[in-house]
């Protein structure tokens, strides 16, 4: 029995640089949690909203690391708890400080969203090689794409652009296994890349257009 998760097509066994592309390629929240840190500094500034996107940005690349190193079930909450506190943090501060939803809306958002995740989760791991539990971003950040590009003050194009990468990367994402025979590396390496840019644009539509705290 292996004492590894072996989910991806480039993990063909246990070792630390056993998926040596998905593990590099985590650099891209990195990055973006990089420039989101400079941006925030020269526009709304480094007040704890924008802090927090930066720090989740960092914890998601950091987590995922450990999970495509380690391969263990305790590293894949590394690797799924701060993706899923950057959604609800995004969700919650977008549609609050952006939109400027009620306090009662973003509760309500809150409360579907999560059903949504816990829903999405009935169905099995290997339908589109698990990328059906990130439909829930997706549904909400194409809503919030569509206020974007109507009512934001600065960059319309972020969220437009940021939803279309998504459905590039979940793409990549879902094809990952079957293109293994031919792609030993696999796809899983452009999710990451593609999603940083996709995670850099989200924080950058808030700071940009977010009221000053």
């Amino acid at each position: 029995m292996n004492d590894f998760l072996d989910i991806y097509c480039e993990r063909l066994e246990p070792g630390f640089w056993g998926e040596p592309f998905n593990a590099v390629t985590n650099i891209a929240f990195f990055i973006a949690a990089f420039f989101a840190f400079h941006l925030a500094k020269k526009s709304s500034g480094l007040n704890w909203a924008n802090l927090l996107l930066v720090v989740l940005l960092a914890a998601i690349g950091a987590g995922s690391f450990a999970f495509h190193t380690l391969a263990t079930e305790s590293a894949q909450l590394a690797d799924v708890i701060p993706i899923l506190l950057y959604q609800l943090a995004f969700l919650g501060l977008y549609s609050r400080h952006v939109m400027k939803s009620s306090q009662k809306s973003v509760q309500s958002l809150f409360f579907i969203f999560l059903l949504m995740i816990a829903a999405v989760h009935q169905v099995p791991d290997d339908v589109l090689n698990g990328s059906v539990a990130y439909f829930p971003a997706l549904f909400y950040l194409s809503r919030f794409a569509v206020w974007h590009y109507r009512n934001a003050a600065q960059e319309k194009w972020l969220l437009p652009a940021a939803a279309g990468t998504f459905v590039l990367s979940l793409t990549f994402r879902s094809l990952d296994m079957q293109f293994c025979p031919g792609m030993p590396m696999g796809l899983h390496f452009l999710w990451h890349m593609l999603n940083g840019l996709v995670l850099y644009l989200t924080a950058r539509a808030y700071i940009l257009n977010a009221r000053k705290l």
